[in-house]
This record gives C-alpha cells, structure tokens and sequence, in this order.
C-alpha cells in the first residue's frame, strides 16, 4: 500500500484524444468569437468540428482503454455511485472520465453535430433563409458555449475536489492524483 501523500501517475489521455479536445476548443472559439457568421471559414470551421467529433465517435468504439465509451458511457448506476460519493464526500477516482464528465462530453457532442447539421441545412435551397432555422442554429451554439463554460469550471473544481490535475491530464496524457486510497477498480 502507497504511503497516504504518494502520487499515482496513470497514461489516460491517448495522443487522438487530447488532439480531437484542443482542436474542438478551437474551433468552437473560432466560431463563436472569432469568425463572422455565414462566412465560408465560419462553415469550414464548422464542418471541421463536426468531422472532429464523428472521429472520436469512432475512436469511442475501436481506440485505447479510456476512450473507449465501454469504459466510461454514464449508466445510472455508474452516475448514482458518483452522486453519492459526491454527497458524502467520499474520493471517487476514476482513471478516465466521470459519469458527469462522460454526461458533459456527449451533451458537447451532440450539440457539435447538431450545430453542423443546421449550419448545412441553411446552405441548402429548402432551408435557404429560414429565420427559424438560424434562430435554432443560434440557440445550439449558446448553449455550447454555456455547457463548455460549465465544463472548464468543472474541470477545475472536481480537479481540485479529487487532487488531480484535470486539464494538465489533457495536455499531457497523465492524470496524476496525490494522497488517500484510490480505488482503480
């Protein structure tokens, strides 16, 4: 048994993973602060993070251990057990993602392609003009930008809660996680 301060060190983030995040902050930044709406870079950007996010919906089934959606998708009881552990306080370390974290990342997703899909139907002759669909469109990248705001807040504050550098685990590929019994299951 490691003394109650030793550091654990665990390769969680694989080379794909960390490139397929930094490059979807990207481009969400660049879409959503950056380039004009309905230039031909703000499409480009955005078919950019939907073919992003179809990469790593293949990866989810054939890449490493922790990318992999088996070792991570948010059951209700894999979320119970988080929630309760949350409640009573109790260390609930997981090597790759949370059952929230998990929750979070599908929702950001979903809403990619949802994003890039309603971008594509207002090129096309049917959709051409639709005020509708724009105000849809509108209110899909608010709501991005809202939930990848909770998102980086919750990165630092589990990151601090659970003594684990959660962003530097995304840059470097190790999650380091100091003091208490972890529990890798």
């Amino acid at each position: 048994m490691r003394p109650p301060d030793s550091e654990l060190a665990l390769r969680v983030w694989d080379p794909f993973v960390r490139v397929f995040h930094w490059s979807l902050v990207s481009c969400v930044i660049l879409n959503f602060f950056v380039v004009d709406d309905g230039e031909t870079l703000h499409q480009f950007v955005g078919y950019t993070a939907s073919g992003l996010v179809v990469a790593r919906l293949v990866w989810g089934f054939v890449g490493s251990e922790y990318a992999r959606f088996a070792n991570f998708f948010p059951t209700p009881v894999r979320l119970r057990a988080h929630l309760a552990a949350m409640r009573t306080g109790r260390r609930d370390f997981q090597p790759g993602h949370n059952p929230l974290g998990a929750l979070m990342m599908l929702a950001l997703m979903a809403l990619v392609l949802a994003l890039g899909l309603t971008g594509f139907l207002q090129t096309t002759d049917a959709f051409w003009g639709e005020e509708w669909l724009e105000e849809i469109h509108e209110a899909l990248a608010a709501t991005l930008i809202a939930l990848a705001g909770i998102h980086a807040a919750a990165a630092i504050v589990m990151g601090r809660l659970e003594r684990v550098n959660l962003v530097g685990a995304m840059i470097t590929g190790i999650k380091r996680t100091r003091g208490g019994r972890v529990d890798l299951r």
